[in-house]
């Protein structure tokens, strides 16, 4: 059925939207595009080079010939290690790599390899789709006195309770791509405890993308049905108190 709302006004409140998401960020510290340079919402395209793209990378298995399967984020934490992903991209973890900024084969950030992970308990006990989330410590996997991964790139904050219809940019890299890709859109409630975005495209490998909301972590696509089976529809858990406890306990800022 054709909205009813006409195009003006539906316009002048995307505006606002993005005009609200960068007032947040500003407040936060976080950086985000120029309102004007931004794709209108519900559309994907690549992301572009800069601060937000630099903080998210693929998943590896093993190294970069490995091929990447998942996306990770750099969050901000007491030791500058730490990154936000979907607790089901986590299963070995061990043989998993992170790298931030990836593009076109090359990381321009380096390699680093994950050294502990934390996640809900009912995630470990029976894959509870509301805990799919996971925060991980990493340091360069070629080992030496590198800088912690924050200093390289920054960190997002992140931020529980995103409210009923807010606007999320979701960014992550399927299997397919060799560079980010980027979608806003308003988020509606799926369920009490799981979130729902229409954003084209988002298929295998965008697990773990992080939902960005005035430039804080306020999700990462996972949750029912593991994000989703269709590409143009993603599902993240809902970022309550549990998860908000997870993340400082994770960053060491309990």
């Amino acid at each position: 059925m054709p909205s009813r709302t006409p195009r003006r006004t539906r316009v002048r409140r995307a505006a606002r939207t993005l005009a609200a998401l960068a007032a947040m960020a500003a407040l936060l510290g976080a950086h985000v595009p120029d309102a004007s340079a931004l794709p209108p919402p519900g559309t994907t395209a690549t992301a572009p080079p800069g601060a937000t793209a630099d903080r998210v990378g693929p998943l590896f298995a093993g190294g970069l010939d490995g091929g990447h399967f998942c996306t990770a984020s750099v969050v901000r934490s007491a030791g500058r290690n730490v990154i936000a992903t979907a607790a089901h991209c986590l299963a070995d973890p061990l043989n998993t790599v992170f790298a931030p900024g990836y593009r076109d084969g090359r990381a321009p950030y380096g390699v680093w390899r994950l050294t502990g992970v934390r996640t809900a308990p009912s995630w470990a006990e029976r894959g509870d789709p509301d805990a799919d989330l996971a925060f991980a410590t990493v340091v360069p996997a070629s080992g030496g006195a590198a800088l912690p991964v924050e200093e390289a790139v920054g960190g997002f904050p992140v931020a529980g309770g995103l409210p009923a219809g807010a606007a999320a940019t979701v960014v992550g890299y399927p299997r397919t791509s060799e560079a980010p890709l980027r979608c806003t859109n308003t988020t509606v409630l799926h369920a009490p405890t799981q979130r729902r975005i229409a954003c084209p495209g988002l298929s295998g490998g965008t697990s773990g993308s992080p939902w960005l909301a005035g430039g804080a972590v306020a999700g990462v696509l996972g949750g029912y049905e593991g994000g989703g089976t269709d590409p143009d529809v993603s599902y993240s858990a809902v970022m309550g108190d549990r998860a908000v406890r997870l993340y400082r306990e994770a960053a060491g800022r309990a």
